[in-house]
Parts: structure tokens; sequence; C-alpha cells
């Protein structure tokens, strides 16, 4: 390729509404283009990116051995109806009528449809285990749309959804793509983590995000540095301390904090660490009746340490919780603890609630906690003493670095994340809800074991760049960069000789199998640099006048603070071993 047969747009700022690096530098290397909100033009720069990461995903899916099809974008409205998802979800499913009035959706996730296509097709268990999976333009209506291709309305998926006869096929079926989720990251050439997570309703342990390392990512992964555990905040598990309750050295004493309503301003106050202090976190569960009113309410009392954050997927697993629940209402909190939010505590309750203890707290002693009466806290509480023993004890916060990992290897450490790939074991979620059966070795109808395999295939070119970029620009691994070499003739319009030597060198690339892209556009060494630097392009070989007259080049790695001198022939050879070409 060359650059004057190419299209090449960069440039010198970025728009007002860029947040992030990452969208930043793919506008002013004149890789995206917006056209609406969260709706971009993929330009020709930044198309070649994704076409790589297409091609690699595509690959290796078809080595594990999934089968490829396309699904449409505008699915009609009676597929979703069957699972329930059109009235479900929010309006982040774009909902359209045809000209018949006959309602429609433009596609988010393809579950109902690949269900559909199963319960035709897929007829007996001798046609399984199959997976299918396409490459397609998805749509969320994303209430606020930013961070470029990070959170866009439209977007690119690879989806995979696996069928099996029974549950251990399935859970092999996961782990097949589990798998080959692992090549396909490992070829990008990014530094990513496999982290467990939540499975929701659906319950099990067969959940793994695929998060790509970066400070300015939104998830929080913990992880051990001596082990392969990794999750994301919502599973990872937080251990019973494993030290005793130390025994009751204070007595419990109402104690004024006038103004002070924070844990973190108490202990200011008093002089104490945050971890002597105790939160207290109300919350209520609703009875509903049979027309869905709401005809009873109950008010739970949750207590954290107070230099700790519920985690409220661990809360929504506590029985009596497990079916939903909401932050108690003011009323509701004055009713039971007449008092305000701000000096809560479990301590003179006017009316009983159902108390949920965190593992931490269970085992705390001469304790800070609200007094439930304005401006004052009770300090040097203790169980069994002055509040009975906790019945209901469990893990309802989120992890902090220095926690004892669950494996038992060290202690957890914490970073930020971008998800870019989800493997997720279904069960018969879809089958059932859609009686999609197939006949099984005993002649009778079962329902499918089903799996979804996703990777957004236009976020992970964004998070690549939240991961690798400069003040220069952007810094491509060599398997998603848009071009794997640059060659840079200096006055190559003025000089027989370098441009004979660039387009050679240019031809030996490509026959070798390299993508390599020759900038014949005559443009200046500082603004050409610039360029490339700013595009992201990882190698570099500069060609001039001088260094010719001593058979020599430069070569240059984006990550290299200078270039280095090079003979002429062996340059092709370098870059090959550099390669592996």
């Amino acid at each position: 390729m060359k650059a004057s047969q190419f299209f090449i747009s960069t440039q010198k700022e970025a728009p007002a509404d860029a947040e992030v690096v990452s969208h930043q530098l793919m506008t002013r290397a004149g890789m995206i283009k917006k056209l609406g909100a969260g709706i971009y033009s993929y330009m020709p720069m930044g198309l070649r990116v994704i076409q790589k990461v297409e091609a690699i995903v595509r690959e290796e899916m078809n080595r594990a051995g999934a089968v490829e099809l396309t699904m449409p974008v505008i699915q009609p409205a009676e597929l979703w109806q069957e699972t329930g998802r059109f009235e479900k979800m929010g309006p982040e499913l774009l909902r359209i009528k045809d000209r018949h009035d006959r309602d429609f959706i433009v596609q988010p996730t393809s579950e109902e449809v690949v269900t559909d296509i199963a319960r035709q097709e897929l007829r007996s268990y001798k046609q399984l285990p199959k997976n299918f999976y396409q490459i397609q333009t998805k749509f969320r209506d994303e209430r606020r749309p930013r961070f470029g291709l990070m959170r866009g309305r439209e977007f690119i998926m690879k989806d995979a959804y696996s069928f099996d006869r029974d549950e251990a096929a399935a859970k092999a079926s996961y782990q097949v793509m589990a798998a080959a989720y692992r090549r396909i990251f490992d070829r990008f050439g990014l530094r990513y983590r496999a982290v467990a997570a939540d499975s929701g309703a659906i319950g099990g342990d067969l959940s793994e995000e695929f998060q790509v390392i970066a400070a300015t990512g939104e998830d929080a992964i913990v992880y051990c540095p001596n082990s392969d555990y990794a999750a994301n905040m919502e599973k990872a598990e937080a251990l019973a301390p494993v030290a005793p309750r130390a025994a009751a050295a204070n007595a419990m004493v109402k104690t004024p904090t006038t103004g002070k309503s924070t844990c973190a301003d108490v202990a200011a106050l008093l002089g104490v660490p945050l971890a002597t202090t105790v939160k207290s976190l109300v919350l209520a569960t609703d009875t509903l009746g049979e027309a869905g009113e709401v005809v009873g309410s109950q008010v739970w009392l949750l207590l954290l340490r107070g230099d700790h954050d519920m985690n409220e997927v661990k809360v929504n697993k506590v029985p009596g919780l497990n079916a939903g629940f909401r932050f108690a209402s003011i009323p509701e909190i004055e009713e039971h603890f007449g008092c305000r939010p701000g000096y809560l505590g479990p301590i003179g309750l006017k009316k009983p609630v159902k108390l949920v203890v965190d593992r931490e707290v269970a085992v705390m002693a001469d304790w800070i906690c609200g007094a439930n009466e304005p401006d004052f806290h009770m300090t040097g509480v203790n169980w069994g003493r002055d509040l009975p023993e906790p019945e209901l004890v469990a893990d309802i916060r989120n992890v902090v670095e220095g926690d004892a990992s669950p494996d038992g290897k060290g202690q957890l450490a914490i970073e930020r994340g971008i998800e870019v790939g989800h493997v997720f074991y279904l069960g018969t979620k879809y089958s059932k809800a859609m009686s999609a059966t197939f006949l099984g070795e005993d002649g009778k109808p079962a329902h499918f074991e089903m799996g979804c395999y996703g990777i957004g295939i236009t976020r992970l070119p964004a998070a690549a760049i939240e991961q690798n970029h400069d003040e220069r620009g952007i810094i491509w691994p060599d398997a998603l960069a848009p071009f794997t070499v640059v060659v840079c003739p200096i006055g190559m319009d003025r000089s027989a000789e370098v441009k004979a030597a660039a387009e050679q060198l240019h031809a030996d690339l490509l026959a070798a199998g390299i993508d390599v892209i020759l900038d014949d556009r005559g443009e200046r060494p500082g603004a050409m640099f610039a360029d490339w630097e700013l595009i992201g392009v990882p190698h570099r070989v500069t060609i001039g006048d001088r260094g010719l007259k001593t058979g020599q080049v430069e070569y240059q790695h984006r990550r290299d603070a200078t270039a280095t001198q090079v003979p002429l022939a062996d340059v092709l050879a370098l870059l090959k071993g550099k390669l592996g070409a």
C-alpha cells in the first residue's frame, strides 16, 4: 500500500466532546468520524484495525469448532416476546414498527434468533454439540453514549451460542470457548486478565469476563499476584477474618458527636481509626399482592465496617433479599429508628428490623455506631454484651487491597480494566422460554443446554489504545496495527536513489507477507513522523540520501526513544525477525 493511494486524515486537536484518550486519538488519527451521538463511521485507517481484530477472532472461533452465520440486525418482536425481553428490557432496546404497524427491534444481542434457529434445525442429539457465531452490527440505545467506541450506541460484536444435550456437555463446550478466548487475547498482544464474574439469576460459577488492563478502566479487577486467582469486584469473596474476636475492653458509652454524621467524621473527631466504626445501611423488601400492589414491607439493617463499601450483587444473594430490595425511605427509617440517617445503629430501635452483619463486623470488639439520636454515637459496643450475637452473618462488602486471597495464596491486589469479552453458561433459560427442544437418546424431548460468548470487536481497539499510548499518539501491538511497518523516505520526490530504495524495500516487505505502507506523499520529515506516531504504526524504517551513501537506513520501534542505524541489506531480515515472518 502506498500512502498516496490510501486515505490519511490526521488532526492536531481532538474534538471537545472526546473525554478519554482512545476517543481523542482515534479521532485525531482519522480512524473514526462521528455521525451522531454514539454512532461513528469507521474510516479506512480504523477499519483496517477492526478487520484485523475480526480476522483473529474468526480464525480462533473456527479452530475451536464454531460455525459462522449471520443473523439479522432487525428482528421481529414476536421472538423477544416469547422470552419476555421485549417488555422487560428498558429503553436501551430500540423498538421500531414497519409500514404494517408490526413491532420489530434493532438487535443488541441474538439469543432469541439463534434459539429459534436451533429449535427448527437441531432436532436430534446426534446433531449436538453445535456452536453458532456471528460478527455483526448491534445497537443499544444508551442514555448517555460517551467515550467514543468504548460506549457507543452502534457497535460490532462477535457473539457465539453453544447448544448441548446436557449440563456436562454444555460445561465442556464452555471450557472450549474459554480456552479459545485466551488464545484470541494472547494473539492480540494486550495485557489482560480473565476474571471470574457473577452469573446473576442463572447462578453457577461458569462466567468469566476478559478485561484489558488500563488505568482508565471502569471496572475494578481483583487478583492475587501469587496465583491465577482473578475476579471482578462483584464476584470477589471477602473471607471471614481468621483471628478470633477480641474481648471487650471498654464500656458502652453514649458519646456526643455533634454535626458528625459520617463514619469518617466521627473517627476524626474521636481520634480513632476508621476501621473501628460501623456504618448502618437500611434496606427494604416489599411483598406484592395479586395485582402487583405493595401489601407489606420489611425493613433490613446492614452493618459494615466504616471503611468498607456494600456490594449490591452479594447483598442480592442474602436469603430474604434475593428477590430484590430497595433502599428504605426516610419515613420508614424514622419509623423504625426514631432518627434520620447519619446517626443510625442497631441499639435502641423503635421497631424491630432484620439484621445482616458483614463477616468483618461480626468479629469486631469495642466498635462505634450511631445511637439513633441526632448528634450522638455509641462507643465501646460489643456483641454478646450490648447486643445479641448476630444470627445472619454474610459477605456483603467489596474486597479491598490487602485482603486475603480466597485461594489462600497471598493477599489481593486491585487494578482497573475494560471489559471486552465475556463467556457465560446460560443453561436452559432461553430454550425453556422458547420451547426449544431436541430428541434425546431415550426418544424424549429435552431442552438445549446453552452458553453464550461475546467479544466487543469495535470496543477492543479503543481498549487497546487506553492501554498503549503516549503523548505522541497510539502505540499498536503488531497484531492490531492498521499497518505493521511504515517506510518513510525523505525527499523521495527529489532523489532517485531514495525513491528506488524505498520502493524496493516496500516490494520486498510485501513479498514477505508483511503489512507495509510506503509514505510517498512528499511530506517533510517532521510532519511525516508525527502522522505515523499519532496513527501508531509500530515499526518505522526511514530512508534518506545521507544514510544511503553508506548503505544505511534507520529503524525505530514506536516505543523506542531513538532510531537505530541498520544496513539497508539487513533491514528486511531485521523486520522479519521482529515480526516472526
